[in-house]
């Protein structure tokens, strides 16, 4: 060990009036290093590193074990020399600048700016790995989140407060999505909305297109984007969600913002928790990944959430890739036990042209009933969701039914049925890149259920009269031959 002085920003911050470094470099494997003979380090602590060339990266303790402590680099490990690299703890955690300043501004998977901008002047410096909402003090997910988007909106609302995750497959337009909600999403006039926007594991294609989404509709002042490139370290993007929740919960909780976290792509994200858990030679679960992986993913998404006494909330709509399509693959999995619900995207719809590709039968809003009705959206608005997936699933049934028997076969009211379900992947779900408000997806709801005879509609027949294209007289009429 020496005594010599390393000149650090975060030397500030440091307990200890002299500082130890540590020339006791054992192992080197992966983004990991160890060190021996280390005494009053702890986990998680932050680690500044030295290079003989006299450069520096950054670390965290990852693993104490006696006096042997495990480091992850982020800056990757090449070049490390076990004999002349400098390791000094900083005695502090890892830790975030935050201020509304960050509103508007591009910052590294780590939350430095990178948009070349002026320095934030930080108003706190918050720890990422934040506090757990007490359960006593948690208030219920409640009101609605407008995505413009009406597969989601009218049949899987985003409520305020709530964890829904869209589950994606590679090559579906999850990121053409994202910038779509990103771009619409919205909440009742006179609140303040903001969205942090989590990059991870993305190219530089990628990064470039949602700069240009955002900058050519006006959204990106309202955004906080973290962006964690491809070839950016691995270890960074374990860091990547945090910093984008710590920025949520500030925004939401000490500035009153309603705030919506876009997380993309969390697979990314566990694939370089499987990396490092690789490194340490862990025991591996399910297809490779970490036993704790489930542990690890609920410290993220349980950030979601309200808090009584205060007007902020935070949404998360994490993005994930399912490798090979499988819903049953520990990612989605595991992200399906911790969250409310989910929105899969579909590899035939997506074939067929259809954008965006929603498969609607099993997508699920747990939450939906808590953000909808009279005085949030609109009052007809569960019934309307229950008699779209009635009549649509009744339609699939039966393409089913025409592949063996053909569509001569079927009655008129199956017919009718089956034309329901080619409209309604085309007119609801294939909406494009347009958006739409909650009215005008329950009024094209409306005219779709207007093919179907009115006695089908057992589900919305208490708002017939009112909603119903050809509400009067004979409607009634024929409700009442109907019925």
């Amino acid at each position: 060990m020496t005594q010599e002085t390393m000149t650090t920003p975060a030397e500030t911050t440091k307990k200890s009036l002299v500082s130890t470094d540590y020339r006791t470099i054992s192992y080197v494997t992966g983004p990991l290093v160890f060190v021996e003979n280390v005494q009053g380090v702890a986990y998680n602590e932050m680690v500044a590193i030295r290079m003989p060339d006299g450069s520096r990266r950054s670390g965290q303790v990852l693993e104490i074990s006696g006096d042997i402590a495990v480091i992850q680099i982020f800056e990757g490990t090449q070049g490390i020399d076990v004999d002349k690299t400098e390791i000094r703890f900083l005695e502090e955690v890892a830790r975030i600048d935050v201020s509304p300043e960050l509103l508007g501004r591009t910052l590294n998977g780590v939350g430095k700016p990178i948009d070349g901008g002026s320095p934030i002047v930080p108003e706190q410096r918050l720890d990422i790995t934040g506090n757990p909402i007490n359960p006593y003090s948690r208030a219920l997910p409640a009101d609605f989140i407008e995505t413009g988007i009406s597969a989601i909106d009218g049949l899987n609302t985003l409520v305020r407060g709530q964890k829904l995750p869209i589950f994606s497959g590679s090559g579906l337009p999850a990121n053409e999505l994202a910038a779509q909600i990103v771009r619409q999403a919205r909440v009742k006039s006179g609140e303040e909305f903001a969205i942090v926007f989590g990059a991870m594991g993305i190219t530089n294609r990628e990064a470039s297109y949602f700069h240009e989404q955002f900058e050519s509709t006006g959204a990106l002042e309202r955004v906080v984007f973290f962006q964690n490139l491809a070839d950016d370290p691995t270890v960074e993007r374990l860091l990547t969600p945090k910093c984008a929740l710590t920025v949520a919960e500030y925004l939401a909780f000490e500035k009153d913002l309603q705030v919506l976290v876009v997380l993309s792509d969390m697979t990314n994200y566990c694939e370089a928790l499987r990396e490092v858990s690789t490194a340490r030679e862990e025991v591996p679960g399910r297809r490779g990944y970490p036993g704790y992986m489930y542990t690890d993913l609920s410290t993220i998404y349980e950030r979601a959430g309200r808090i009584k006494g205060r007007k902020g909330s935070v949404t998360q709509l994490p993005i994930l890739s399912m490798p090979d399509d499988d819903i049953t693959h520990p990612i989605p999995d595991l992200t399906g036990y911790i969250t409310e619900g989910q929105i899969v995207l579909s590899r035939h719809m997506h074939r067929r042209g259809v954008y965006p590709p929603i498969d609607t039968l099993p997508c699920l809003s747990r939450l939906m009933n808590l953000g909808i009705g009279e005085g949030k959206t609109r009052e007809d608005h569960r019934a309307v969701a229950n008699q779209l997936y009635a009549a649509y699933a009744e339609g699939r049934g039966l393409r089913k039914l025409v592949a063996i028997v053909g569509e001569e076969a079927l009655s008129e009211t199956d017919r009718r049925y089956l034309h329901f379900a080619d409209s309604f992947e085309d007119r609801i779900v294939g909406q494009g890149d347009e958006g739409r408000s909650i009215e005008e997806t329950l009024t094209i709801a409306w005219e779709l259920m207007s093919e179907l005879p009115i006695g089908e509609l057992k589900r919305v027949r208490d708002f017939i009269d009112k909603y119903h294209p050809s509400a009067g007289e004979s409607a009634a009429a024929d409700a009442g031959d109907g019925l």
